[in-house]
This record gives C-alpha cells, sequence and structure tokens, in this order.
C-alpha cells in the first residue's frame, strides 16, 4: 500500500524574496470565538467573557483575547498556502505588539512581508522572517510584529 502524501503548494526556501507580500483572506470574529478560546486556554477574564462589567471598561465592551487574535492571524496566513508542505518549524514571535482591541464582530485579516532570508544549509533550507499586519474592517492595525519560520529548500 503506498502511503498518501499532500500535495506541496508552498513555497521553497529558494522563492522568498525580501519585500515579497501575502493578504490573507479575512474572518470576522464571533462571541463564540471567544467563549470557546476562553475554554481552551482558561482566560475568563470578564473584559472578554461579562458583557455588563466590560461596558464600563476603557473599550465599553467586550474585546477579544490579544492571543486569540494572534492565533486567528496565523490561521489566516496558513490558509494563504504559501508554506504548505514546505514549513519545517514555527520559529519565533518577536516585537508583537498589541495596538488596538479586537471586538465581537469585527472582520481581520493579515498583510504580510518578507523581511530577510538566511540560508541554513544543514537543515536543507532556511529561515524567513515575516512582517505581520493585523488589520480590521477598518484598515486600522490592530496588532503587529514578527514571525520566523524554518522553509524546506527546493529537492535535489
Amino acid at each position: 500500500m503506498t502511503a498518501h502524501t499532500p500535495a506541496q503548494r508552498g513555497m521553497y526556501f529558494e522563492e522568498f524574496e525580501v519585500g515579497h507580500r501575502i493578504v490573507s483572506a479575512a474572518r470576522t470574529v464571533t462571541e463564540t470565538d471567544i467563549v470557546i478560546f476562553a475554554g481552551l486556554s482558561g482566560d475568563f477574564n470578564q473584559i472578554h467573557i461579562d458583557a455588563e462589567y466590560s461596558k464600563n471598561t476603557p473599550f465599553g465592551a467586550r474585546v477579544a483575547h490579544g492571543l486569540l487574535g494572534l492565533s486567528i492571524a496565523s490561521g489566516l496566513l496558513v490558509q494563504t498556502g504559501f508554506m504548505e508542505g514546505t514549513i519545517m518549524a514555527f520559529r519565533e514571535v518577536t516585537e508583537w505588539k498589541f495596538i488596538k482591541p479586537i471586538f465581537i464582530g469585527d472582520t481581520i485579516h493579515v498583510e504580510a512581508e518578507v523581511k530577510e532570508t538566511k540560508a541554513i544549509p544543514r537543515i536543507g533550507g532556511g529561515s524567513i522572517v515575516i512582517l505581520l499586519d493585523v488589520k480590521n474592517q477598518n484598515g486600522d492595525t490592530l496588532m503587529k510584529g514578527t514571525w520566523t519560520a524554518l522553509i524546506a529548500g527546493r529537492p535535489k
């Protein structure tokens, strides 16, 4: 019996160039997302789950967990397919800033740009540094920072 391997549709390390831009599809953040994330993470902070409490905060309403926004951003970026079958490891998140809150009903997307590439021959590929900018439906930046990933090189 032959094992089934998903088709590679991602980019190999050699295909990445500084300045390459990727824009994800958008996704609306729901109350269900927040409740499920609270359950998974154990973070039941009132700013996320208590509508009455949240009315009296600087935001005036419940907001999504910052790490939920980061997780959704990761999923949106992966769904573009540029790393599918070629990512070896997600290595680092640096300089991440939570700038504005994500509210229930916000529709977010990710704009990413390759900032650096570094060949690492011993792993058969290299490292890429990507600047991410997570924006809402109004074009406001909600969070941003850089991610580093290890990407496989083109097979010989």
